[in-house]
């Protein structure tokens, strides 16, 4: 009995030696990723905040129950369109990076966030990508996008949202993949990720990758050049800049903003 008794703790403090350097591995993985989070925005200041092209805030980005809010009312028709209050925050240009947030438009809402974006421009939307926040399901019930559609070549069904527009994607070069994208309707939150490397860009939608792609390649300059941003020489261009929230007429709301250097 003694004799069995001895053999068994042998075993076991061998299985404990075999199985000790196991748990080293885990501890060392839980350090390798040294890269620290910067908050753009945290709920109570608007710092490092400012217009496009301005010195200051516009009136309308104030902070309302610890959130980003644009307090403006919604406007219906082209004609009543003005835009023009896009914030970037001008604190500090950002490369390679992972950025994310959580947002909420109302119904028929619109936005989107930039990145990359340099000042000196019309807007943002002409040098900057875009990360499309829209309203998908009642978008158009609000607003009437026929002849706007017509006039970029879409003629099956011009009066209703087209991929290339609608939430999620690279606005006007990669559309969102609809099997994978769960989006909250209007009034909800929302969270985005956006992840950008010269190598591969990456679209989240509440915590799934709904596209990809890589930026600057043969496939990205197809896009561009032969799409909504022809005209555009500079659109895309840039591997830094600002970060950038726009203004399309509609109630937003944003909160816990932050990025991370890659």
């Amino acid at each position: 009995m003694i004799k069995k008794l001895f053999i068994l703790l042998i075993a076991v403090s061998m299985m404990a030696c075999k199985e000790s350097p196991k748990t080293e591995v885990v501890e060392a993985a839980s350090t390798i990723d040294t890269a620290q989070w910067i908050v753009l925005f945290d709920g109570s200041s608007l710092e490092g905040w400012r217009g496009y092209n301005s010195k200051t805030l516009p009136p309308q980005w104030v902070i309302k129950d610890s959130t980003l809010t644009f307090d403006a009312g919604m406007k219906t028709t082209d004609q009543e369109y003005e835009g023009g209050k896009d914030i970037i925050y001008g604190a500090e240009e950002f490369e390679n990076f992972e950025l994310y947030l959580e947002w909420k438009i109302p119904p028929g809402g619109n936005s989107g966030i930039f990145y990359h974006v340099k000042e000196g421009y019309a807007a943002p939307q002409d040098c900057s990508p875009e990360y499309q926040l829209i309203d998908d399901e009642g978008y158009t019930s609000i607003h009437d996008i026929t002849e706007y559609n017509k006039s970029l070549g879409y003629t099956e069904h011009p009066e209703k949202l087209q991929p290339l527009q609608q939430t999620a994607c690279d606005y006007a070069m990669t559309p969102a993949d609809s099997t994978q994208k769960m989006l909250n309707p209007a009034g909800e939150w929302n969270n985005s990720t956006i992840v950008f490397t010269p190598t591969n860009v990456e679209h989240w939608l509440n915590g799934k990758k709904v596209l990809s792609f890589v930026p600057w390649s043969e496939d990205w300059y197809q896009k561009k050049d032969h799409g909504k941003w022809q005209a555009a020489p500079d659109y895309g261009k840039f591997k830094t800049g600002y970060i950038g929230l726009q203004d399309h007429d509609s109630p937003l709301w944003f909160r816990n903003i932050k990025i991370k250097k890659l």
